[in-house]
């Protein structure tokens, strides 16, 4: 009986890191920049994507480049953001103090394997993350600048 008590104490303790995780360090820090060991890899980028609603909402999310094309990945638990830029593709992103029009495009087949295997999800940060779904992956194809900030 020990035993299952502690593995629930454990639980619970993994479940609150978690939640810390993705809420805290994920949902407030990351919005606002990226450590340095990722600077050269990714930036932070804010997307407007329209709900369901009609409503323009934004969403800061870390974008990368690969191929001379611009994607952002889905990985955590809470993807609201993906599906509404799956059903309302036509998005405005701010990259570089510059604002564009953009139409977001999940990737499948070769073309996501590439991308995941060049910006690869490590085990510990699958773990902090509470091991989420499988990845989803959006390509931003430019569609035409709108101004600079």
């Amino acid at each position: 009986m020990k035993l299952f008590k502690w593995l629930g104490i454990l639980a619970i303790v993994y479940i609150a890191f978690v939640i810390f995780f993705e809420g805290f360090i994920l949902g407030y820090l990351q919005p606002n920049s990226v450590p340095d060991y990722l600077k050269d890899r990714v930036e932070v980028i804010e997307l407007g994507i329209t709900n369901s609603s009609g409503d323009v909402s934004h969403r800061r999310v870390a974008g990368f480049e690969m191929d001379g094309k611009l994607y952002v990945s889905a990985h955590h638990w809470p993807r609201g953001w993906y599906h509404n830029a799956v059903e309302n593709p036509e998005i405005i992103v701010e990259k570089d103090n510059v604002v564009a029009d953009y139409i977001a495009v999940p990737i499948t087949g070769e073309e996501f394997e590439r991308v995941a295997v060049g910006f690869p999800l490590s085990f510990p940060v699958r773990f902090a993350m509470g091991f989420p779904p499988k990845r989803d992956i959006l390509r931003l194809d430019l569609v035409s600048p709108k101004s600079e900030r």
